[in-house]
């Protein structure tokens, strides 16, 4: 690794501070510190949010359920407040890598990394959460912008994220065996402003599926799902499967999430 200067900071304002020049946020580390292992990133300094303690805790706020930015995935898989509101959410997170990267990994480190296979920006996008930072809100429809892009300004600090109560939902996604990584996962939400269906793992980026939401808007049903064929242009073909067989995955996906969904 780089030599770079460490600073963990006590408060999301003294964090805000400590960011000048070349320096990083460092949440749970799961992404960039391995990322500067291999020597594939540097910074000339890592600013710690992991011991500010307004950044972590989960709450329901007015009919939503609010994620601070600084909570583990374990902490939001056992969270009664989230299993009981939305247990799509907490099912998705019980699901992401294994233990000790659900022990140490937290949303806002996911999200602010937009991995195009992540799993937590199908959730925040097939919900239409809200990204809180400490500048603003972002709606999840403005957020993810590309390969590993976010709306996020140099220096904004992600400090929450509030997800709105759907009437159902459900997350299901063919998984890589070793990372647990989204070759293809789908989010699919009935809404109070309608049918979302979010989808990770298969395009450069999370993105919502209009074909699936027209079809299940009409019917939300499994056989409705599955019945929608959608183009390959612009989804990812690696040695995992071609763009065409993303492209099938993500109705069957689409068709076990809606299955799930009604069965709670």
């Amino acid at each position: 690794m780089y030599t770079f200067d460490y600073q963990r900071p006590a408060n999301a304002a003294a964090a805000a501070a400590a960011l000048q020049g070349d320096a990083r946020y460092l949440a749970g580390g799961q992404s960039l510190v391995q990322a500067m292992k291999l020597r594939l990133s540097s910074s000339e300094r890592l600013v710690d949010l992991g011991g500010i303690a307004e950044l972590k805790g989960i709450r329901l706020e007015g009919g939503a359920v609010v994620i601070g930015a600084m909570s583990t995935h374990a902490s939001v898989a056992a969270s009664a407040e989230v299993r009981k509101t939305i247990p799509a959410l907490a099912e998705l997170a019980g699901g992401i890598g294994d233990p000790m990267v659900r022990n140490m990994g937290t949303i806002g480190g996911s999200i602010a990394n937009a991995d195009p296979a992540a799993d937590y920006p199908a959730g925040v996008l097939g919900l239409g959460a809200t990204i809180k930072t400490n500048q603003r809100s972002i709606a999840a429809d403005d957020f993810f912008t590309g390969l590993y892009e976010t709306a996020l300004k140099p220096g904004e600090l992600i400090t929450a994220v509030s997800f709105p109560a759907a009437q159902r939902a459900a997350y299901v996604k063919y998984k890589q065996p070793a990372s647990r990584f989204a070759l293809v996962g789908v989010f699919v939400a009935q809404t109070a402003g309608g049918v979302r269906v979010a989808v990770t793992g298969a395009a450069s980026s999370v993105f919502r599926c209009k074909p699936l939401e027209d079809a299940l808007a009409r019917s939300f049903t499994p056989e409705a799902a599955k019945a929608v064929k959608l183009s390959a242009d612009g989804l990812n073909a690696d040695l995992h499967g071609s763009a065409a067989y993303r492209a099938a995955m993500i109705s069957v996906m689409a068709s076990r999430a809606v299955a799930a969904a009604l069965a709670r």
